[in-house]
């Protein structure tokens, strides 16, 4: 119940040069108490903590109390949400709790920095459009990327990734796959992730609208070492969210050079240029079919990848660090 998914955890070994110790158990307070002791006692100028789900709020709030208890450390808060695509009862209180022994906070988009204002006007914060993910290794051509999911070359792919929640839209993309815009179009839709939502109800969308070839379900965790593959093999990227703050599969798919179709939601829209790296529509299966039409039918891919390289230089990791550094110099001690 309270945690919809099978496992978010893998057996891959760290990135080079970094050690992880996992040590928070998020349904038992004791191992939140000690986490926090663990790292007062480390002393450390500063301590960034990702918040993205309420559920998290009472750990990730704990741990942050212990370790101001030593005065001197400094804790930011990088805010993928802060009220939550699928509200459930309690989800303010569990956020406020986090929020309050937090010092500053580094959001990944206005409407999360918007968000922000209903609990806290006064912390300092800053805006900083999420960086690229870069930890998933080089791109590899697409027949190999085709060849390793054990599919043919001869289709085009559209490619939904990540965790399948009702406010990400992937009915809606199942229904704009089954429109007669797209019918002349040798067309699969890839959905790599796990659900969280009731994968039935799926299931029979894909059935009754007469999409079941079309459509390749993998109902799974996608551990790192895997995702190049999806990226690679998939030609367009589609996320039709239906509610967005911001959205990681933007920068894996800049990373990897893919060209977007888009919702116009949150943060979406600044980070996917309009006719320049993808295509910005309503949430809604035909204007997400006319996209996927023009997109095909008009030949962009060459044109919109040259643009999504040059768009992706925005997103370098140095100017996260620098606003993580102009945040902490607003924060006094403790």
């Amino acid at each position: 119940i309270l945690f919809p998914g099978k496992s978010q955890f893998t057996d891959e070994p760290a990135p080079e040069g970094i050690r992880i110790k996992s040590t928070i158990n998020s349904i038992n307070p004791l191992s939140w108490c000690r986490t926090g002791r663990k790292i007062r006692k480390l002393d450390p100028d500063i301590v960034i903590i990702r918040y993205w789900i309420p559920f998290m709020g009472p750990a990730l709030g704990t741990i942050a109390r212990r370790i101001r208890k030593n005065k001197k450390t400094r804790i930011i808060a990088i805010t993928d949400n802060v009220i939550p695509h699928e509200g459930r009862p309690g989800d303010k209180a569990l956020t406020r709790y986090f929020l309050k022994p937090v010092q500053g906070f580094l959001c990944m988009s206005k409407s999360v920095m918007d968000d922000l204002s209903f609990f806290d006007t006064k912390k300092p914060r800053a805006l900083c459009l999420h960086p690229l993910y870069d930890n998933y290794g080089d791109a590899i051509s697409r027949e190999e990327a085709l060849a390793r999911l054990g599919l043919p070359e001869n289709n085009k792919y559209l490619l939904f990734f990540g965790l399948v929640r009702k406010y990400k839209g992937l009915d809606l993309l199942i229904q704009a796959l089954a429109s007669e815009k797209l019918s002349h179009l040798p067309l699969k839709l890839i959905v790599a992730g796990e659900f969280y939502d009731d994968f039935e109800v799926y299931r029979k969308l894909v059935e009754d609208l007469g999409v079941y070839d079309k459509v390749i379900m993998d109902n799974k965790f996608i551990p790192n070492a895997e995702v190049v593959n999806y990226f690679c093999a998939g030609d367009l990227v589609v996320q039709p969210y239906k509610d967005a703050t911001q959205s990681g599969v933007t920068q894996v798919a800049y990373h990897f050079d893919k060209p977007m179709v888009v919702s116009n939601v949150g943060a979406l829209p600044e980070m996917v240029p309009d006719g320049k790296a993808g295509y910005v529509v309503n949430p809604e299966p035909e204007a997400i079919a006319e996209a996927i039409r023009k997109y095909f039918d008009e030949n962009k891919e060459q044109v919109f990848t040259e643009n999504v390289k040059t768009e992706k230089k925005k997103y370098g990791w140095d100017t996260f660090l620098e606003a993580i550094d102009d945040l902490a110099g607003q924060i006094g001690h403790g």
